[in-house]
């Protein structure tokens, strides 16, 4: 199918949050690893979001070019293509963009997307995140409203993260502490802001304990209630019931996550998660394993030649993506997808 239009975008969002499920949102950083990700999302029978960070847009344009935009524009392109052939909706997102970076990346992008909609086209991507963590609230929700007021001009959403994901990430690290949890406080500053939808659609990640990274299960201390309070708070500001889920909100740092905690951020309107260095590992894994199993075929070892069809890259990357493939199946389930295509 194509890539997902603005509206088919809004269905898929509002599917997630009506049926209380949720998108994974896989980072990618070449073709090969798009292609794992759209295999992914097809063998679960799910919809997706498949996104690129600074540096995986960076990474995208080539090693001696290093430009975010050059990379996104090519990455949308390629996916453009190439999920045509695929029978499920797939959404293309820039991720984490922070203050010093907006200039390189969203803006002009955003740019594009304003120039496609005027000649009658699709944005070029589908929605793009601003990640205002590192600056005070009241900075943040005031970038945001200028980004917001771009964004619905050209029927694109934006993400905006409130609190402050621990960890690393693409070189932006925040410590593990107390401002890994968003206050009703917060989330109460953000409607005043930017409304509730009228002034364009966002997606909010709250933050709850989350952290980038790779940890075992236990060693984040995750509170989803949180999400919750905040929702709660949003609702009460707005005049809505109590039950009300007035926020789209983004689940990041979710490595190491227990399956109840992933159930619960769902349950209170979690519609998108971040699932990236998982995947990294479903990557490389299968290589490592193709490397040392046919070490004498990949390498011309004591004057042989080697063997071509191990080293043939189609060789492992047929494996790294296929392990790929099944680490995406496995969060479309986890986030109960699976199976919800409205493309199915």
């Amino acid at each position: 199918m194509p890539i997902a239009t603005p509206e088919v975008y809004a269905q898929m969002l509002d599917a997630a949050k009506e049926r209380s499920f949720a998108y994974p949102a896989i980072n990618v950083s070449s073709s090969q690893t798009l292609n794992a990700a759209l295999k992914g999302f097809a063998d679960a029978g799910s919809d997706g979001i498949i996104q690129v960070s600074t540096g995986g847009a960076e990474y995208l344009s080539g090693p001696s070019v290093k430009d975010m935009v050059t990379g996104s524009v090519a990455f949308a392109a390629y996916a453009a293509e190439v999920a045509k052939n695929y029978p499920v909706n797939i959404a293309l997102h820039t991720d984490h963009c922070p203050q010093d970076k907006l200039d390189g990346f969203v803006r002009p992008l955003l740019d594009i997307s304003a120039e496609r909609v005027a000649r009658g086209e699709a944005p070029l991507f589908q929605s793009h995140m601003w990640d205002g963590s590192a600056v005070p609230l009241e900075e943040n929700l005031q970038i945001a409203q200028e980004l917001l007021a771009k964004c619905a001009a050209a029927h694109i959403v934006l993400e905006i993260e409130v609190g402050v994901v621990g960890g690393e990430e693409d070189g932006v690290a925040n410590e593990i502490n107390d401002q890994l949890y968003t206050t009703p406080e917060d989330a109460i500053a953000t409607v005043k802001a930017l409304g509730a939808g009228e002034n364009g659609r966002y997606m909010t990640a709250l933050t709850f304990g989350n952290v980038h990274g790779v940890y075992k299960p236990g060693n984040v201390k995750l509170r989803p209630e949180i999400l919750k309070t905040a929702q709660e708070a949003a609702a009460s500001e707005l005049g809505l019931g109590a039950d009300a889920r007035p926020f789209d909100l983004v689940f990041h740092g979710g490595s190491g996550s227990t399956a109840q905690e992933i159930s619960d951020a769902v349950d209170f309107g979690v519609v998108k998660m971040n699932v990236d260095t998982d995947t990294q590992y479903a990557f490389s894994r299968p290589v490592a394993a193709h490397m040392f199993t046919h070490y004498d075929g990949v390498l011309k070892i004591d004057g042989e030649v080697g063997n071509k069809k191990q080293y043939d890259p189609r060789a492992w990357g047929k494996a790294a993506e296929a392990g790929m493939a099944a680490r995406i199946v496995e969060a479309c389930e986890n986030l109960r997808s699976a199976g919800t295509s409205l493309g199915a």
